[in-house]
């Protein structure tokens, strides 16, 4: 770099700092390529981290505005530069990667690139993802490429620590998803048999009582066992709420089935109405239908916790070879803007995060006093 090894160095340090506060998979994903565009001054960054079906489990960009990038579409495949980076995993720098062989299928709203730099991101021999960057900003010759041999050191001590940072955060997340569910189970099976044990003996009790009254017994017996009856519904009513704080399988039942049993539930537990239709619907590959419920469940939460609403609708149908997902609520709303600028989210970047993970798109319709609209659509499998 231009300013000498010291600025490397300390650029280097920053990079791992950054990448060392946080832990949840997407947020080690988006430092490490903040911090690789910076540390190189590109124009553009972007890391994929490979699926077992041919793409791209998730890919993060940076120096790409949202516009830009709803404008490029889908998450790429595994083709061209993008597969031969994964495949042969060795560094690739090109002074014009339009003019490589390999390079195809860039969609047309995608920004140009010219020079280009790329290393896989290791485990010991397994490629876990790809680091890219293009276009370094630096006075370069006609057909030449910006980006020097010291820059691939660079870069090749980030992907290092890239690796063992995003190998971390992984680990912490299937821990945290495995002691969440280990004790939601817990907690559904101990409130399950202590309240099923109160209310068994309130339904004792009142039977013992409707045996004893000798005042206008006809009517107290009868008053007595309507409270019997009412405490057997209580409990039967109970335990299927219970059973559904069990996290949801939607291997065995589908997304379709998975909310609207979660919808009952929350509309049981909630003054609100809530309500689920869907229409047309196919199902899709594990990740979309996953994203779908996900999202589902966020905008649900903020609708009944946040907003004040009344009734909240919750649609999933069929949109060409995909779907969309529909939540709507008729509470305060809020401006969306305004969230942003406040630096508060409500949730929205971890949902657009799940949309643009499997390829699909998110948007947001509320205004103060009107409501809000949460729609996520996705392609087809």
């Amino acid at each position: 770099m231009s300013q000498g090894p010291r600025s490397g160095l300390a650029a280097i340090s920053s990079a791992l700092l950054a990448m060392s506060r946080h832990l949840e998979v997407r947020d080690v994903l988006k430092t490490i390529v903040a911090s690789a565009r910076e540390l190189l001054d590109a124009q553009y960054a972007a890391l994929g981290v490979p699926d077992d079906h041919g793409g791209f489990a998730q890919f993060v960009v940076d120096g790409v505005s949202e516009e830009q990038w709803r404008a490029i579409g889908p998450l790429p495949r595994q083709h061209g530069i993008l597969a031969a980076m994964l495949r042969e995993a060795k560094v690739e720098r090109l002074a014009d990667v339009r003019k490589d062989p390999r390079f195809e299928g860039w969609p047309g709203a995608h920004p140009d690139l010219a020079d280009f730099l790329g290393l896989p991101i290791k485990d010991g021999e397994e490629v876990i993802g790809a680091l890219f960057l293009a276009n370094k900003r630096c006075a370069k010759p006609e057909g030449s490429c910006g980006f020097t041999e010291e820059d691939e050191e660079l870069l090749a001590i980030l992907a290092q620590h890239a690796a063992i940072a995003l190998t971390n955060a992984r680990l912490y997340e299937r821990s945290r998803e495995l002691t969440i569910a280990e004790e939601r189970s817990r907690l559904a099976h101990e409130l399950h048999d202590a309240v099923s044990q109160k209310l068994f003996s309130l339904r004792l009790t009142a039977q013992a009582a409707a045996a004893l009254v000798d005042r206008d017994p006809a009517r107290a017996k009868g008053e007595l066992h309507q409270v019997a009856a009412l405490a057997a519904e209580a409990a039967d009513e109970l335990r299927a709420a219970v059973v559904e704080l069990r996290p949801a399988a939607l291997d065995e039942d589908g997304l379709i089935a998975t909310l609207r049993t979660q919808t009952q539930v929350l509309d049981r537990a909630h003054s609100a109405r809530v309500t689920f239709t869907s229409s047309g619907f196919r199902a899709l590959p594990a990740a979309q239908e996953e994203a779908l419920l996900r999202v589902a469940q966020e905008a649900l939460h903020n609708a009944l916790r946040h907003s004040g609403a009344e009734h909240v609708d919750v649609s999933v149908g069929r949109r060409g070879c995909g779907a969309v997902l529909r939540v709507t609520d008729d509470g305060s709303g809020f401006d969306p803007s305004a969230v942003r600028r406040a630096g508060r989210h409500l949730g929205l970047v971890s949902m657009r995060d799940r949309a643009s993970g499997v390829g699909g798109t998110l948007t947001v319709e509320s205004a103060p006093g009107k409501g809000t609209t949460i729609e996520m659509e996705v392609p087809g499998g």
